[in-house]
């Protein structure tokens, strides 16, 4: 896009005044290159999600954003209901609650490399990846209900991992108001053979090695030092998820007229917070959004099963879980008074500042971890949310470095095994099912995610912390 085109607030921050149906400005975050290498689209989407009913303050986008659904993968907007504020699956997306977690192994560097092929090895067979993957576990209806309703409590109670990691995930591992009963048997059709697999796409399981550490004291508060190796997943509702976002559109573009919303684009349907529709797919969402921690809870319970049989003396102890694609209700200062709102993120994480009551305990005084994925054979990043980031958008940042090119583009561009061949050589060992997915995924796809996350720092979103290398990656 052309910075021209914008008011520039800050080197970091860049606003559009409202014009054309506009109720609010639109703000992205992000560097004079980064707004330079974003398609067009990403603009006239988010001016078009700022001309939503009921919105509050702004509509944001993060320094990833990039071309999406309706919503700029990357979009954050706030929706007041008292205000015939609305909500969008659009603007959620169709992998809910697609998230990642972090965990300490308790290993060091040296450790692993003694036996980084074997681990390799021992995890993509024990991890469930790929298009319509299934899993060894299979749902009846009665436990089918008792897991979008329970979460990741659901599956601790299954024996899938200990009460500990409940208190490090988001809404503590179960999220409120999910109501099984919105979710169509399609979707539970879709996810009955899903549970504890990772799908395609950009989702993976990927060990790490911390390479870099910015903040020393908040590095050591969330249990990070050099050359420690972490465990990353990245997931989310798999077939559910989607088949929920499919469903909900459609209904919301027929009922479009009937709530009199003029939809600036069919991909914008939405339908108002207060009407049944508007609660149904809340409260599928939020069973969605437990089916996505319980799925990335059962992939750590795989996990560690294989790294305790090659090092038993491991610890797989998670830093936190936490998801980039929901819309949850949230209190924020808006105008020096505090305002109940629902807030949409889409390809954008949750990045609470320190003290805030949703953290627990242990990190509360640090802030919350932010966990920005990179790409498949690039760096991923621990950032910390803070004070001055919940008064900018809502206390969100990026979620990863955000597609340079499409998928197509990429399989033009690269052969899977010449990719895996490439970072195998620089000690980089991927596996996956599909050598098609591995060139779709290919690091030179996307955005530099070191420029994206120091945009994000700059326009105080969230701090750094750490910077972590891959060693190994298990893709769908």
């Amino acid at each position: 896009m052309d910075p021209d085109r914008f008011e520039r607030l800050s080197d970091w921050e860049w606003q559009l005044a409202p014009q054309a149906g506009m109720r609010v400005p639109a703000v992205l975050f992000a560097s004079e290159e980064l707004l330079r290498q974003m398609d067009d689209k990403v603009g006239e989407q988010l001016c078009n999600v700022a001309r939503l009913p009921g919105i509050v303050r702004a509509a944001y986008a993060m320094p990833d954003a990039h071309w999406g659904y309706g919503f700029p993968i990357g979009g954050v907007a706030a929706f007041d209901p008292g205000q015939g504020g609305v909500i969008s699956a659009g603007g959620v997306g169709f992998d809910i609650s697609c998230g990642v977690r972090l965990l300490h192994t308790g290993l060091a560097l040296a450790q692993l490399r003694e036996r980084q092929e074997e681990l390799a090895d021992r995890l993509f067979h024990a991890i469930p990846a790929g298009l319509g993957s299934a899993g060894a576990i299979r749902l009846d209806a009665a436990e089918m209900n008792a897991m979008l309703s329970g979460g990741a409590r659901w599956a601790v109670q299954r024996g899938y991992g200990g009460a500990e990691d409940l208190r490090r995930i988001e809404e503590r591992g179960c999220m409120a108001g999910a109501e099984p009963d919105c979710v169509s048997e399609q979707a539970r059709h879709r996810q009955r053979d899903e549970m504890g697999t990772l799908g395609s796409g950009n989702h993976y399981l990927e060990v790490q090695r911390v390479a870099e550490i910015y903040d020393p004291a908040l590095a050591q508060g969330f249990g990070l030092q050099v050359d420690a190796v972490q465990l990353s997943i990245h997931c989310g509702s798999r077939g559910l998820g989607h088949q929920i976002g499919t469903e909900f559109l459609r209904d919301m573009v027929v009922a479009a007229k009937d709530f009199d919303i003029a939809l600036p684009d069919r991909e914008l349907a939405c339908a108002p917070l207060n009407s049944p529709l508007g609660a149904r797919y809340l409260g599928a969402m939020r069973a969605a959004m437990n089916c996505a921690m319980a799925n990335r809870q059962i992939l750590t319970h795989l996990a560690r099963e294989v790294f305790s049989k090659l090092f038993p003396a491991a610890r797989l102890e998670l830093l936190y879980d936490v998801s980039h694609n929901t819309c949850k209700l949230e209190t924020h200062t808006v105008d020096g008074k505090p305002r109940e709102l629902y807030v949409h993120r889409k390809g954008a994480t949750r990045a609470f500042g320190p003290m805030h009551p949703e953290l627990p305990d242990a990190l509360r005084p640090l802030g919350q971890p932010v966990l920005i994925g990179g790409s498949m054979g690039t760096c991923s990043y621990v950032l910390a949310g803070t004070a001055k980031g919940m008064k900018k958008a809502y206390g969100s940042a990026c979620h990863g470095a955000g597609r340079a090119m499409s998928r197509q583009r990429a399989l033009h561009q690269w052969h899977g095994r010449q990719v895996q061949e490439e970072l195998a050589r620089r000690g980089i060992l991927v596996r996956s099912l599909s050598m098609r997915g591995i060139a779709e995924e290919a690091p030179g796809a996307y955005k530099d995610v070191s420029a994206v996350v120091l945009a994000a720092e700059q326009a105080d979103l969230a701090r750094r912390v750490a910077r972590l290398e891959p060693l190994v990656c298990i893709k769908g």
